[in-house]
């Protein structure tokens, strides 16, 4: 009895600290802060260019002003940043991440161990279309030349949208594509591209080559050779649309069903678990930087798309690709692995 009278100070003393912990507002939390951004790619490409844009304003807008500090975590198509967010990363909304907008369907389909729902997604920054492009050297000058002719396209794991395109056009559509995988990031692609070790690649948004490689359209260095979206991008109106390849009802559920991440161009997520004051906080803070005039210049400086998509659109997103009939993630897992 002595020694539970003992220890009534200590457990009372425990549950004290934990309130007082719960207690602390997000002001104070995030106050003084460094806050990792975790970015599934190497630097130099499109996500990378869209955190490190993020990161120098998004701090302002969440209180207690922390400062956001770009990590590249490269590694299987950016699986492994994912899966550090999903379950190493505290969770405590301290931290937030990028990774490849197809990861919802990749862990639907198998390939990361992962159920997208739990992330506290924020949203993203804007919405994209999705090019198969060749070098000027390569003999693959039209889409028409990548069903006919050996194309070696450049990869990078099986989350990565050039793994996943590829696969996609050869195994549903036919296309005679040999895929290189295991680049640590598209501006590595590129340059294996440029030195004619691979004939180019699909899966590169267009936001990415607007912004990082303005002057290959301009001067003729790259043949567009076909584009994903659920519709043609306006600025691309002579590049074929892989829906038009679609000659079966299951080309086209197939299609769609990896289509749709399209609208999740460059997502930020919380990791699971993350406070709901904490994950509201962050949410309304991105939904702020999009609007911030110094962020919206910048983003015009360095030539990236910002057409936001809220953190509960995705969650819309996310769920419907979660309601996708299971005869046709099937279908996909098997084109996709």
């Amino acid at each position: 009895m002595q020694a539970l009278v003992r220890s009534i100070p200590f457990v009372l003393g425990a549950l004290f600290a934990g309130s007082a912990a719960q207690a602390v507002t997000p002001a104070e939390f995030y106050k003084g802060r460094t806050m990792p951004v975790i970015i599934g790619y190497s630097a130099g490409g499109g996500y990378d260019l869209y955190a490190r844009v993020l990161a120098q304003h998004m701090g302002r807008h969440i209180p207690g002003n922390p400062t956001l500090i770009p990590q590249n975590m490269p590694g299987a198509g950016s699986i492994k940043a994912a899966l550090y967010l999903y379950s190493v990363a505290p969770k405590d909304g301290g931290v937030i991440g990028t990774f490849a907008r197809g990861l919802a369907s990749t862990a639907l389909i198998g390939q990361a161990k992962l159920d997208a729902r739990r992330f506290a997604w924020l949203g993203s920054i804007t919405k994209d279309t999705t090019l198969c492009i060749s070098w000027n050297t390569s003999p693959i000058k039209s889409w028409n030349d990548a069903m006919t002719r050996q194309f070696t396209a450049g990869g990078e794991g099986a989350a990565g949208d050039p793994d996943i395109f590829a696969k996609l056009y050869k195994n549903v559509f036919g296309a005679k594509i040999r895929l290189a995988t295991g680049f640590p990031g598209t501006t590595d692609v590129t340059l294996a591209m440029q030195r004619r070790e691979v004939d180019g690649l699909c899966g590169i948004s267009w936001s990415t080559i607007k912004s990082r490689y303005p002057n290959w359209v301009a001067e003729k260095k790259i043949h567009l050779l076909l584009q994903a979206a659920p519709k043609k991008d306006p600025e691309l109106p002579d590049v074929p649309l892989a829906a038009d390849l679609a000659r079966t009802p299951d080309q086209t559920r197939i299609l769609n069903f990896v289509v749709a991440s399209e609208v999740l161009a460059r997502p930020f997520v919380a990791p699971p678990g993350t406070p709901a004051d904490r994950k509201a906080v962050l949410r309304k803070a991105f939904d702020d930087t999009m609007k911030d005039p110094a962020f919206l210049a910048d983003a015009k400086k360095t030539m990236i798309d910002i057409n936001p998509v809220s953190g509960p659109e995705v969650d819309g997103i996310v769920a419907s690709l979660y309601a996708t009939p299971k005869d046709v993630v099937e279908k996909a897992m098997r084109a996709i692995n």
